[in-house]
Order: structure tokens, then C-alpha cells, then sequence
């Protein structure tokens, strides 16, 4: 069940915060491996790189009122941008449905985390050590600030994250002669498990392979030449399996 009376302009809050998060994010992606500053730079288009002003700022509602395309030079805006937004608002709206106070903003920060690495891995194929760090630090001072697991379960998560990955990538590499899994898959599971405890793990790595299996077959489907060798972001598939745990796991205590 979810929070019985979920507050709704508790949870249209987090979910207006949670656009404005989004714009950053979108925009710290487009931004990263170039040499435009990722946070202390103005706002501009990527095509024409005018400065944006305020009113073309605004989340989702500006890209729409501007049929999607610069004000300018008239370039298509490019989708990551109300594509991420979008998430990042949903993640708070149903983070404050599932639910109440302080816990509901532990987990949109945990979603909003985890949106963050998916759209790196997805993009650049990567999962940087500040961010996956980042996860875990938050997901630990969560459980000491009651907003999730025990702190010996959360690091016991933690612990059982990390190591089981090592040991798969580890144990692949030594029978394959080369790698299976990116050296951040270990670090964001890790991450994961510190947020979500160690006994939720089976099921976001269960869900997680799943869709990656699916995702795989219909590219394959669509695609007979697609090669099944190719690298894929599997901490997107990660992330995408572990917020949906959080709000299970959430709304069941409420």
C-alpha cells in the first residue's frame, strides 16, 4: 500500500524541486567530458550558445511553449533536457506519495542520485567515482538518520553491493580473458545496497537483468546484425531497478 495520506502539496513540491534538480542534471550531462564549465556557467543553447533568460529556464513549460526548438536559432532542443526533467519531477512526486516528511526526501534525493548515473552510463558509459561515493555516503547518513535500514543492515548492503559485483566482473575476467562488467557497476550496486539494505538486493539485481535481457532481445529483434558483445550501460538498469525497490520497500512501512 502506499502512504495513506500522502500529502499532495508535500508531494507536488518535491516534484516541482524535483524538475528544477533535473535541469541541472540534463544540463551537467550535455556539459560533461567537454571544456564548458559543468556548474559556474551561465545557462545557453547547445546549438547557437546564446544565453538563455529566465523565462526560457522554466522546466519542462519552457521547452513546450517553445515547440522544443531554440527561440533563436530556431535548433531542436535537445530531448535529454525535458526527458530528465521530467523524470527528476517524478521521482519527487512519487517519493512524496509513497512517503510522508523527511523519508520521502531521502528517497527523491536517493532517485534523483540514481537518474544522475543512469544518464551518465547511458551517454558516456560511465559512472564516476565522486557520484557513485556520493551514494553511498548518502545512503549510510540516511540509515543513521532513520530514513532507511538499520545502519548495520545498510552497511552490511553496502558490503554485499560491492562485493558480490567484484566477484562476478573479477571471476568473468579470469575465465573470459577480458571484461564483463565496468568498475563502476560494483561501486553504484554498493551505493545501492547502502540505501536499500542487503536483503533488497536479489530483487533490484533480479529486475535489473531482466531488463537488460529485454531491452537486448528487442534491440536484437529490431536489429538481426545488433551485436550482443556490445558494451551496455548496465547501471542504468541498475538504477532503474533500484528506485522502484525504494518506493516498495516505503510504502509497505507506511
Amino acid at each position: 500500500m502506499i502512504n495513506p495520506s500522502p500529502d499532495i502539496i508535500w508531494a507536488a513540491t518535491l516534484g516541482i524541486l524535483g524538475a528544477l534538480i533535473g535541469s541541472f542534471i540534463s544540463t551537467a550531462i550535455v556539459r560533461w567530458r567537454t571544456d564548458s564549465p559543468i556548474i559556474l556557467d551561465r545557462s545557453r543553447c547547445d546549438s547557437c550558445a546564446r544565453n538563455l533568460k529566465p523565462f526560457e529556464l522554466v522546466p519542462i513549460l519552457s521547452a513546450a511553449a517553445f515547440q522544443f526548438r531554440c527561440r533563436t536559432c530556431h535548433a531542436r532542443i535537445k530531448s535529454i533536457h525535458p526527458l530528465i526533467e521530467t523524470a527528476a519531477c517524478l521521482i519527487g512526486l512519487l517519493a512524496g506519495i509513497a512517503a510522508p516528511g523527511t523519508q520521502a526526501i531521502g528517497g527523491a534525493l536517493f532517485g534523483w542520485q540514481l537518474l544522475a548515473l543512469a544518464a551518465l552510463d547511458i551517454r558516456h558509459f560511465l559512472l564516476p567515482n565522486a557520484l557513485t561515493a556520493g551514494l553511498a555516503a548518502t545512503g549510510f547518513a540516511a540509515s543513521l538518520a532513520g530514513l532507511g535500514p538499520t545502519p548495520t543492515d545498510s552497511l552490511l548492503g553496502g558490503l554485499a553491493g560491492f562485493g558480490s559485483l567484484w566477484s562476478v566482473r573479477k571471476a568473468y575476467r579470469l575465465m573470459r580473458g577480458r571484461e564483463g562488467l565496468g568498475g563502476g557497476d560494483p561501486k553504484l550496486f554498493g551505493g545501492i545496497g547502502f540505501w536499500l539494505g542487503w536483503y533488497a538486493l536479489p530483487y533490484v539485481l533480479l529486475s535489473s537483468s531482466v531488463l537488460g535481457l529485454a531491452i537486448a532481445a528487442i534491440r536484437l529483434w529490431r536489429d538481426p546484425n545488433f551485436a550482443t558483445d556490445r558494451p551496455i550501460p548496465f547501471g542504468a538498469y541498475l538504477a532503474l531497478g533500484a528506485f522502484p525497490a525504494w518506493l516498495t520497500i516505503a510504502a509497505a512501512g507506511n
